[in-house]
């Protein structure tokens, strides 16, 4: 996740004078739609972002409309356009057609007229290799969109054997957590953050409501100039050890995320750092090795080892490309193994997460895990980013998790979301076995979560948190 995408999103329904508070609770009677409402903008799914370049590959996508509450407005009845830029065509779903348009600036769209809130349609791949960008648009809303990978359709397809799917054996606690990356940067100016009205450290606060995890990501060097903070360095190693050490004050667990990058990594960008720009790919596996482990290292000597590691955020079109693109399995598969051997290398018994932005993408799911683990790559649990109106709806993450249980045999974690808390952690806490391992909010410091008011104060939807630990961390 990145901040451009989602603070500009949850600003606007904080202008119209909306709070993304949710309130129903998805499996109790309550719903994660609404018959009417105001929508604010357009939720788009590509149910696979990743397809072969062969003219035939192809996904479903899925269009709705979505209130300041993220719940789809089921009576909407408004003619979406959706424009692709790249090789590829869109298809209706039966024998119909799709109605292309024109517009003013003389680009073609698909005019698609929702039905009870809702409008299905297939992208088909073309026979160029690259990356897709699909758009819905409707009129002042905020558009959705997707930017889908096409690959060669050459690309080695592999399926692990059973040998390669044992049950996880380490002890993996159940999560409540929160990415509060953003912290020291909101310190930095000036703010602080109250609980009924008494001024009180954000960490401490977190823990006062249920929280026992907190997720930190940390770059390469943000602080160059194409970094993620120039000059200043948020997120670089020394800010991460002394967020680390506070957390370990507070009595709370760690969860790190290495993003491999001195920017933003996620599906649209896996760049590599600029220190790296221009290594032979043997370099490039011992850098990510051997900066996993200094980085793990130093948290060590101070006594702050984090309980879990992600190789990666959001990695399911791969890590430092253009090497370690999702269209190079083979190196993609040996990047990742270079950062568990740099985790093998301080602590064998880390817990090791792989991190995909797939919430309610099975397919798409399957493939990334099917190919990385028929390539040797070995972790402890998965991870998914769920946030709705990019990764589907509420019973497309059931089902998701639930088949990749059967699937892979790993315990799983929502380690990003934001929307439809109560729900996120009932689905991911309700799968058998004990194998849904929990979930982390993505950045709740900020007024987008609602767990916070625009003076900083804690809204009532912090007790959610409250009642989340009872129900499920309590003994």
């Amino acid at each position: 996740m990145k901040l451009s995408s989602i603070s500009l999103l949850f600003g606007m329904a904080i202008a119209l004078g909306f709070y993304p508070l949710t309130g129903n609770t998805f499996g109790t009677g309550h719903s994660a739609t609404a018959k009417s409402g105001r929508p604010v903008s357009v939720m788009l799914t590509s149910y696979s972002t990743t397809l072969l370049a062969n003219g035939k590959d192809h996904t479903r996508l899925r269009i709705a409309l979505t209130d300041s509450l993220s719940r789809e407005v089921t009576s909407a009845k408004d003619t979406v356009r959706v424009y692709i830029s790249g090789d590829g065509k869109l298809a209706a779903t039966d024998s119909g057609t799709l109605v292309i348009c024109q517009d003013t600036a003389g680009m073609k769209y698909a005019a698609c007229k929702l039905v009870k809130g809702v409008y299905n349609l297939i992208f088909i791949a073309g026979t160029k290799p690259g990356k897709v960008k699909v758009e819905a648009r409707c009129g002042k809303l905020w558009p959705g969109s997707h930017e889908i990978h096409t690959l060669n359709p050459g690309f080695h397809m592999m399926k692990p054997k059973p040998e390669q799917l044992p049950k996880t054996t380490k002890t993996i606690d159940k999560m409540i957590g929160a990415d509060i990356s953003f912290l020291p940067e909101i310190e930095a100016r000036g703010n602080n953050f109250s609980d009924s009205g008494k001024v009180k450290d954000a960490i401490r606060l977190l823990k006062d409501h249920g929280f026992n995890y907190i997720r930190l990501r940390v770059f390469v060097n943000p602080s160059g100039k194409k970094g993620y903070s120039p000059g200043k360095g948020f997120c670089d190693l020394k800010h991460t050890l002394d967020m680390a050490r506070r957390i370990n004050e507070a009595g709370l667990k760690l969860l790190l995320d290495f993003h491999y990058s001195d920017y933003w990594a996620d599906p649209q960008q896996q760049n590599k750092p600029e220190a790296w720009a221009n290594l032979g790919f043997s370099a490039l596996k011992d850098s990510v090795r051997t900066y996993t482990a200094k980085v793990l290292l130093a948290l060590k000597k101070q006594g702050t080892l984090p309980a879990m590691v992600q190789i990666g955020n959001e990695i399911n079109h791969g890590i430092l490309w253009p090497e370690g693109h999702i269209g190079n399995p083979d190196q993609l598969a040996a990047l990742l193994k270079a950062g568990m051997e740099g985790v093998e290398d301080v602590d064998p018994g880390l817990i090791v997460m792989m991190h995909l932005a797939l919430g309610g993408q099975n397919s798409e799911a399957v493939f990334w895990l099917d190919n990385m683990i028929a390539r040797g790559v070995k972790f402890d649990i998965i991870g998914l980013s769920y946030y709705p109106r990019w990764h589907g709806t509420l019973d497309d993450l059931k089902f998701n998790l639930n088949d990749l249980l059967k699937r892979y045999h790993k315990p799983l974690n929502i380690v990003e979301y934001s929307d439809f808390k109560h729900e996120v952690h009932d689905i991911v806490f309700g799968l058998p076995d004990n194998m849904g391992k929990g979930a982390c909010i993505w950045e709740p410091l900020n007024n987008w979560s609602g767990l916070f008011d625009q003076k900083n104060n804690t809204t009532v939807l912090m007790q959610v948190y409250n009642e989340l630990n009872t129900k499920y961390l309590k003994p």
